[in-house]
């Protein structure tokens, strides 16, 4: 399979964004987009756009009239339709409804942004030699060298004995904001853990995977933890359940 250039990807990535692109072209994007920074940064301002449009672009609504004439030459208004619509409309209304309930409850959109930045944050930190700003096992080395960089505070925790060694810290920017990066082991495997402040209030944590990554990620005392590794998703759970005891 050829790798694409930047300018065939950043030419496709609006169309990766609305899922237009068969399997195979949609698999090179992605494949591309996990280790060039440059596209990667690029993909993610297309989507951000998309989403802050599909929240903020005001509605417009057709005008009754027009409804109407268009319904008008295949929905007759007969009495047995009247009749049809005055019993069966509300109920399915209700369940328009519950279902629209159901699809905002299961489907944390405003989340996917931060997970989607988090992982290619993940992969960038992989390449070359910028995994950590300050290398220690030492929670009191690692924790006092954020102070003073960050406007807050972030929990540092050593679980060397778990299995789950602290291998040191970084400064990253998610979210528009200057973010705390830990480092720890497992075997082979490298977790980033993120954490950034938020006034929303807490929430549960969640799992899913982007990118063939495993995210695991919760809001716990004003702050946000995203954990991201190619770990499996057993073991990532629970080292942050570790994380959240610690916390």
């Amino acid at each position: 399979m050829n790798e694409l250039d930047c300018t065939a990807c950043q030419t496709l990535v609006h169309g990766y964004l609305d899922k237009e692109l068969d399997t195979v072209m949609a698999a090179r994007i992605a494949g591309h987009l996990a280790v060039c920074a440059q596209c990667a940064r690029l993909h993610d301002q297309a989507r951000l756009l998309k989403v802050s449009v599909k929240r903020h672009a005001p509605y417009y609504p057709a005008p009754t009239s027009l409804t109407a004439n268009l319904l008008a030459p295949v929905a007759p208004q007969t009495r047995a339709v009247e009749r049809w619509r005055k019993w069966f409309a509300p109920v399915f209304s209700a369940t328009a409804l519950a279902l629209a309930v159901m699809l905002y409850v299961v489907t944390p959109a405003s989340e996917q942004p931060l997970m989607d930045e988090a992982v290619s944050s993940h992969v960038r930190s992989l390449m070359g030699e910028h995994l950590n700003d300050v290398v220690s096992s030492d929670r009191h080395t690692v924790k006092p060298w954020f102070t003073g960089k960050l406007d807050f505070s972030p929990p540092v925790f050593d679980y060397s004995a778990q299995g789950f060694p602290l291998l040191g810290g970084r400064l990253d920017y998610l979210q528009h904001q200057t973010t705390a990066a830990l480092s720890y082991g497992r075997a082979k495997h490298i977790i980033n853990v993120f954490i950034l402040p938020t006034q929303e209030a807490d929430k549960p944590r969640q799992s899913q995977t982007v990118r063939g990554f495993n995210v695991v990620f919760w809001q716990e005392n004003h702050m946000r933890f995203v954990l991201v590794s190619d770990l499996e998703k057993s073991e990532l759970e629970a080292f942050s359940q570790l994380l959240k005891n610690g916390t």
